[in-house]
């Protein structure tokens, strides 16, 4: 098998978590990870084997002074890649395109750049088939993909008219919790709608959506809470069925314990999971309610890792090497292990 020789600039929350994910398929190689920095992130990739090149030409300097395995620059690392991930912080990966470009490497942003940068925001579930073969595209957010999971999981079973949305925001990262964030205060975002609803139109033009969004003093992750106008009346179950049939949505309840999101997150670590990462939207089964056309939810985002197996099945968009998104979809969620009810799952847990 002819493998995808995938390079991951960045090697930050998402970039560690990329190269993690690209080392576990079949059909992918890693072809290296740069940044700038030479801290523990680094230290840890050299310990991986990861193939590791400087950023920068300053990056090279600092890297090998602190003992880094310096393989080359950026420009040697896109010599063998045929994809390149860019993991980079917020607007840097704008400046890099053009790098990109130049190389003639087909390249993969995120949520934290604007969709002009590419032209094409990417959800698995949605739009796979336009991605095929294009140069670049971008992988929306992690709030903005869980709405595009969710409602599109409604809107796939004809059940969704319009969905209203309040987005309660993790205030850091939590590896960055002792730089920033925020205590004992709660902070609206300025705008109503706030980013994620006009970003998820990006992915499914029609979507009647409006999102609110608020920052509160925790770090981690971002609960979402929807209130949906359905198309017809619909049962309880019917609802439920319709998220079942989506992917990477998987049940937690409040019944189990799971009461909160430190909850959902100390499940993950009990369940083996690496870093202890939530992929999936984890969507409380026994808190979600339906009314006539009305149907209410609740459902947490892990903003760290929910973007990875989207990130995936992109680099097989772009590089043409999978037609089928079912088929990509059903690969990557078997090697990283997402599932569909958490507990009553019974799938061995990983030691």
């Amino acid at each position: 098998m002819n493998k995808v020789r995938v390079a991951v600039n960045g090697y930050g929350v998402i970039g560690k978590r990329v190269a993690d994910a690209v080392a576990l398929q079949e059909d992918m190689a890693l072809a290296g990870v740069a940044d700038v920095v030479h801290d523990y992130r680094l230290q840890v990739a050299a310990q991986r084997e990861f193939p590791i090149h400087a950023a920068t030409a300053e990056a090279r300097e600092s890297m090998r002074a602190a003992g880094l395995p310096v393989a080359g620059d950026l420009a040697d690392l896109l010599a063998h890649a045929d994809v390149v991930v860019d993991c980079t912080p917020k607007k840097v990966a704008a400046v890099n395109k053009g790098v990109y470009d130049a190389a003639g490497v087909k390249s993969i942003f995120h949520g934290g750049e604007s969709h002009a940068l590419t032209g094409h925001s990417f959800v698995a579930q949605e739009n796979y088939a336009t991605a095929i073969g294009r140069t670049s595209t971008r992988v929306v957010s992690c709030n903005t993909t869980s709405i595009v999971r969710t409602l599109g999981a409604l809107r796939t079973a004809g059940l969704l008219k319009r969905a209203r949305g309040t987005l309660i925001r993790r205030a850091s990262d939590p590896w960055e919790a002792h730089a920033e964030g925020i205590i004992n205060t709660l902070v609206p975002e300025k705008t109503i709608p706030s980013h994620q609803g006009p970003d998820a139109r990006t992915v499914i033009p029609d979507l009647d959506v409006v999102t609110i969004a608020v920052k509160a003093p925790h770090n981690s992750s971002h609960l979402h809470t929807w209130w949906v106008e359905l198309t017809r009346p619909a049962t309880r179950d019917e609802v439920l069925a319709a998220f079942r049939a989506a992917p990477r949505i998987a049940f937690v309840r409040s019944s189990d314990g799971l009461v909160a999101l430190n909850s959902t997150v100390e499940l993950m670590a009990d369940l083996g999971r690496p870093r202890g990462d939530l992929w999936e939207v984890a969507l409380w089964e026994d808190v979600l309610s339906v009314d006539g056309d009305q149907v209410y939810y609740t459902y947490q985002v892990f903003n760290q890792a929910i973007v990875i197996p989207e990130t995936i099945d992109a680099i097989r968009a772009l590089s043409g090497i999978e037609a089928d998104p079912l088929v990509s979809m059903a690969r990557t969620d078997s090697s990283l292990g997402l599932r569909r009810d958490f507990i009553r799952d019974r799938v061995p847990v990983r030691r």
